[in-house]
Order: structure tokens, then C-alpha cells, then sequence
């Protein structure tokens, strides 16, 4: 089965049966209960953005999730190609009940999936995705009459508009990036990094080696912003002698960088860097990430007279925490760059700008951006459970056998050593455990991370 429906909407691959794939049917009934809810929200009639990515299976969607809305008497202001991070500024400036983001992320090209966001344009609660869900499940949604069908708006320059707003933003310099005249490669990897890292980019004055430009949304290889899938990007940057290579996901909310010798700088350390950079003009200020993220960000964090807090996995709850803590910056280990002035959701232009600037304003190259940061190495694995073995009860077991070491239970089990931890949490979509491990160098990391999975193994 690859239909996943979960607190943040539905995903799946398209084709096959209803209920078991990503259909038609599905997209309908899914787009319904978000609407009937939408409309609950709200005591006049209720607008919702709409963007999607490159994807193949995308105008299709599109056309599903659009028609859906009307039907229900909901207007429609249509971004049409887009990025998630566009989508999401537009449903506060648009002044929107909501939005619905159409893309499966770093997923391979048959994947599709619905995000949805609520009207600050963050993504919905836990508590709101459950009541979607039930809608949906039991079919409680209902339709206009052909009176009150709602309309469709597009809007051509919301790309634009996220442009010419991250150069409004705190520690972005516009004119210092400009002077440097920096060569840029970008894989847009078939999607619409092409028409948002790019003329960003041409904005700042660089001149832009763009690489797999064309929206066909049929991935020239895996989409996720991996060392593995950067190979082309990084021989890009050295062949045309580059000062950054920049690669971002199918919607660009992800963002990771290859140095100027070809070298990766590595996803996790995108948020270190940009940190660094942010507190060393406000330091004192707190920050945030996950419990999977690297302890690097609460080093630097520290090192500026700051505070740093850890949150669950996950967007929605990275952004919570921020807000409780009212941190100055945050994201996700993944390369997800979360910056309050702008807004509370994971934005690789934002993260593009800020970065650059920071390579002006210092006339740092990215491997000496990366010299200077904390340096830590992270081991990823993950489990499978066999069918009569709950993760939960296996990281029970777990806490109690090292009841001795400090612990947080906040997502799953995360075990704390001097200078290295191990954090271990079931998947919400597979029978494993995944296991991630820090320590100071390669081999230790490597070494924490399959002693759990071996004791994993050895519970029954």
C-alpha cells in the first residue's frame, strides 16, 4: 500500500486503487474534508491558495484540488507552479483561510501528496489533521449549489513578491552580495527551483549555471538533497569554477550547498551556518531544531550567549517550540531553514540570502564557513521490527536498561553522552526504528549508532 494519510495530509503514488494509491477519488475526498473544515472556520466565504511543484502528475492534481474548492463554495487563488515556502507567505499576505501545497517533497517522481496549511499559512495542528482526517474517512463534507460556487483568482507575481520580500529581510545585504559578482551553480532538479532559486539569484547579481532546468518534474536522479544525489552538482562547480553550488528539493524547502572545491558542506550544517551568521549580529538570541538535528547548533548557540532548544520531529513542532522559546532562528537537520521575520515555515530563499551574506560580509568561502563552525559527524540506520514487536514497548525496554544516562522521551528515545547522543523513534509510516547517532568523528558515530541497532535486535 503507498496511500499515507497522516496529520499533515495525504501522500501516495498515483495510479491504482482507490484507497490503496494516490486516485482521483482520494484527492477528492481528502480536498472536501479540508474544505468542509475550512468553511467551519470561517463566517464569510473562505479563500484558499493553491501551488504546486513539477511534478508530472501535478496539473492533474491541481485540476482535482481546484474544482474541489469551488464546489464547495470556496474562491481560489491559484499560484499554479510554486514553492511551498511562496504558498505559504501568500496565504498571510492574500489574507486566506488556508492553503494546500501539491507536492510529495523529496519523493521519486510517482509520488503526490497534499499539505495543508492553516490560515497563518503554517502547517495544520495534530489535533486539526485528525479531524480532517475523520472527515474524510467518514465522507462528512459537503457541496455548493450551483448559487454560490466559488471562483478562481490567479495570481502571476506571488514568485516575485517572496523575491523582492527576502531582500527586506534582518542580516540580508542585497548591494555587498551584488559586489561580489559570485558564479553560482543550481540543480533545480526538473522542478521550480528554476523560477525562484534562479532569478533570485540573477536579482543578487550572480551569474547562475543552472543544471536539469526544465519542469518536466521527471527528476534527472533522486530528489532529495543528499551527498549521494549531488555528484553532477559538485563536478558543475568545479568544471565552471564556482564560488557555491545550491541544491534544493522538488519545492524547494530544502537547502543544501557544495563548496567551491566540489566538496559537500553537508545539510545539517545549513542551519549551523546561518545561525552563526544571525547571532553574530544579535547574539543572546535562542534557536531551535529537532532531536535528530546536529548538536553543533546548540554549541554555536551557546558559544553566542545563547539558548538552544530541542523539539519533536517535525515541522509543526520545530515551529511550536520556537514560538514558545520566541527563538531568533531555527530549522531542521534536513536543510530546513526556518527564520521568524519572515515567517514560520522552512524556506531555502530565505536561507540562499542569508547565506551569501554572510560569504560578502566576511569574504568567507564556503569551506571556510564551514571551518569555522563546530564540527560533529551523524550516523543514520534504522530497524525493522518484526510483526509482533511494538517500537514503543521496544524503546520502553530501551529507557529502563540505560535509566542511568540522561534521557529525553519528548520523540521516541534520545540518550545523552558527553559530546555524542543516539536518538531512536519509531517511523509513522513503516515498521522500523529509525536510529541516529552523533559523536566527534565518522567511526564513533558509526559505532553508537549499530551497538542500538544490535541491542534493538536483541529485544523480544
Amino acid at each position: 500500500m503507498t496511500l499515507i494519510k497522516s496529520i499533515s495530509g495525504i501522500r501516495g503514488t498515483i495510479g491504482g486503487n482507490v484507497g490503496e494509491n494516490l486516485t482521483p477519488l482520494d484527492v477528492v475526498e481528502c480536498t472536501a474534508a479540508y474544505g468542509s473544515w475550512i468553511r467551519s472556520q470561517t463566517s464569510s466565504r473562505a479563500k484558499v491558495v493553491v501551488g504546486r511543484d513539477a511534478r508530472i502528475s501535478g496539473a492533474i492534481v491541481h485540476q482535482l484540488v481546484v474544482s474541489t474548492l469551488m464546489s464547495q463554495g470556496i474562491d481560489v487563488i491559484d499560484l499554479g507552479l510554486s514553492t511551498t515556502p511562496t504558498v505559504e507567505l501568500m496565504v498571510k499576505w492574500e489574507q486566506a483561510a488556508g492553503g494546500i501545497i501539491l507536492t510529495a517533497s523529496h519523493n521519486p517522481k510517482e509520488w503526490n501528496a497534499l499539505k495543508f496549511l492553516n490560515q497563518y499559512g503554517e502547517f495544520i495542528s495534530s489535533e486539526t489533521g485528525i479531524k480532517i482526517l475523520s472527515n474524510a474517512d467518514n465522507k462528512e463534507f459537503t457541496f455548493s449549489s450551483v448559487d454560490d460556487l466559488g471562483t478562481v483568482r490567479k495570481l502571476d507575481n506571488a514568485i516575485e513578491r517572496h523575491i523582492d520580500h527576502v531582500f527586506t529581510l534582518p542580516h540580508v545585504n542585497r548591494e555587498r552580495i551584488r559586489g561580489k559578482s559570485y558564479k553560482v551553480a543550481v540543480d533545480a532538479i526538473n522542478s521550480t527551483g528554476a523560477i525562484s532559486i534562479v532569478p533570485l539569484l540573477e536579482a543578487l547579481g550572480c551569474e547562475v549555471i543552472c543544471l536539469h532546468a526544465e519542469m518536466t518534474g521527471d527528476f534527472a536522479h533522486n530528489p532529495e538533497p543528499l551527498p549521494a544525489h549531488l555528484k553532477e552538482l559538485a563536478e558543475a562547480v568545479t568544471d565552471h569554477q564556482c564560488d557555491l553550488g545550491i541544491t534544493v528539493d522538488p519545492d524547494v524547502d530544502r537547502l543544501a550547498f557544495v563548496c567551491e572545491d566540489g566538496s559537500i558542506f553537508g545539510e545539517e550544517y545549513t542551519i549551523v551556518a546561518l545561525a552563526e551568521h544571525i547571532l553574530s549580529h544579535a547574539p543572546g538570541g535562542s534557536t531551535v531544531s529537532n532531536l535528530s538535528s546536529t548538536m553543533a547548533l546548540r554549541v554555536l548557540t551557546e558559544s553566542h550567549g545563547g539558548r538552544y532548544f530541542a523539539s519533536a520531529v517535525g515541522e509543526v513542532n520545530v515551529v511550536r517550540k520556537m514560538k514558545e522559546c520566541q527563538a531568533i532562528f531555527g530549522g531542521e537537520g534536513n536543510g530546513g531553514v526556518i527564520y521568524p521575520p519572515s515567517h514560520y515555515g522552512r524556506d531555502a530563499l530565505v536561507g540562499v540570502a542569508l547565506f551569501l551574506t554572510m560569504m560578502a560580509e566576511r569574504n568567507l568561502t564556503p569551506l571556510e564557513i564551514r571551518a569555522i563552525l563546530p564540527s560533529f559527524f551523524i550516523a543514520k540506520r534504522k530497524v525493522l521490527l518484526t510483526p509482533n514487536l511494538a517500537p514503543d514497548d521496544v524503546l520502553s525496554k530501551l529507557a529502563i536498561r540505560h535509566s542511568d544516562t540522561d534521557q529525553d522521551r519528548t520523540d521516541g528515545l534520545k540518550l545523552l553522552y558527553q559530546d555524542q547522543w543516539v536518538h531512536m523513534r519509531k517511523s509513522n509510516t513503516e515498521p522500523i526504528i529509525r536510529v541516529y547517532a552523533e559523536s566527534k568523528s565518522e567511526e564513533k558515530a558509526a559505532d553508537l549508532a549499530d551497538k542500538f541497532v544490535a541491542e534493538i535486535k536483541t529485544i523480544s
